[in-house]
């Protein structure tokens, strides 16, 4: 089911987030859950969801769960590091983000996402830091 409070989140704070047709399925401080549709436009050869796409889908999610847990008095964040490992290929169905805080500090909010295929196989994994505006 899609969170449609989640995504008008996305879509006015990262309109690019509507361009590529992100969805969200959950938000609050704990888990942020997003998605992406397998579309051949965003493919490399071979029919292959484009790294770039799923790092654009980790680090949108990301970034809503940092902002989520910001501390009291705080604007936002923006993404100083981000390590991605993939791990396979999307060749259909949707890439399923889940977003989870690691450390919520005043200066960094650290945040794992996990990117799975339609069938629940880990497709990436991204550890991301994000300064604390």
């Amino acid at each position: 089911m899609i969170d449609e409070t989640g995504t008008k989140l996305f879509h006015q704070s990262m309109p690019f987030t509507e361009r590529l047709g992100i969805e969200v399925l959950e938000h609050g401080p704990g888990l942020v859950r997003s998605r992406i549709a397998w579309d051949e436009s965003l493919c490399t050869l071979g029919g292959v969801l484009h790294g770039g796409v799923l790092m654009s889908l980790a680090d949108s999610t990301a970034a809503v769960c940092a902002f989520l847990n910001l501390p009291e008095g705080k604007q936002g964040t923006t993404t100083v590091e981000s390590k991605t490992n993939f791990l396979r290929a999307v060749r259909s169905g949707h890439a399923i983000a889940s977003a989870r805080p690691l450390h919520a500090g005043r200066t960094f909010i650290v945040v794992e996402t996990e990117i799975r295929d339609a069938a629940d196989k880990l497709v990436a994994k991204v550890t991301q830091t994000q300064a604390v505006l």
